[in-house]
């Protein structure tokens, strides 16, 4: 596991990004879901980490752990968020008069427990830990 962390970390985690983001483009441009505010702050915090990993899997420079890493953790915490207030009554906050998407509706609901802020989380914490495992057995 070390050595292809160590030998195919960054581009797995580019992987993860790319599929994250064309999953969000499907769900949206082909399936008509529209997303939610807090889904485009996800959006925001996965799209650069298409480029910015593929352009650092690429040049297979890790050096650019220390400045990519903040997004997905960011990220991953919005997406608890966001899954929190889906699946937990009362979490939501009460919004009697807003306009567009509620944050707390789901498009889908596989096996019970499987939303797309799950997916979101799902793709955040890949990369946070692969990322991380990089980061630390690079020094060793």
């Amino acid at each position: 596991m070390r050595k292809f962390v160590v030998s195919y970390g960054l581009y797995a985690a580019w992987l993860v990004s790319a599929a994250a983001v064309f999953g969000s483009l499907y769900f949206s441009g082909v399936l008509g879901f529209e997303p939610c505010k807090l889904c485009w702050y996800q959006r925001i915090l996965m799209y650069p980490l298409v480029i910015v990993l593929g352009i650092a899997a690429f040049d297979n420079n890790p050096r650019i752990i220390r400045y990519v890493l903040p997004l997905p953790v960011v990220g991953g915490l919005v997406s608890v968020y966001h899954y929190l207030m889906q699946k937990v009554p009362g979490f939501a906050p009460v919004e009697p008069c807003a306009q567009g998407v509620p944050c707390q509706g789901q498009y889908i609901n596989l096996l019970g427990f499987i939303t797309i802020p799950f997916l979101a989380l799902m793709g955040f914490l890949l990369i946070t830990i692969l990322l991380s495992l990089l980061a630390k057995w690079k020094q060793s």
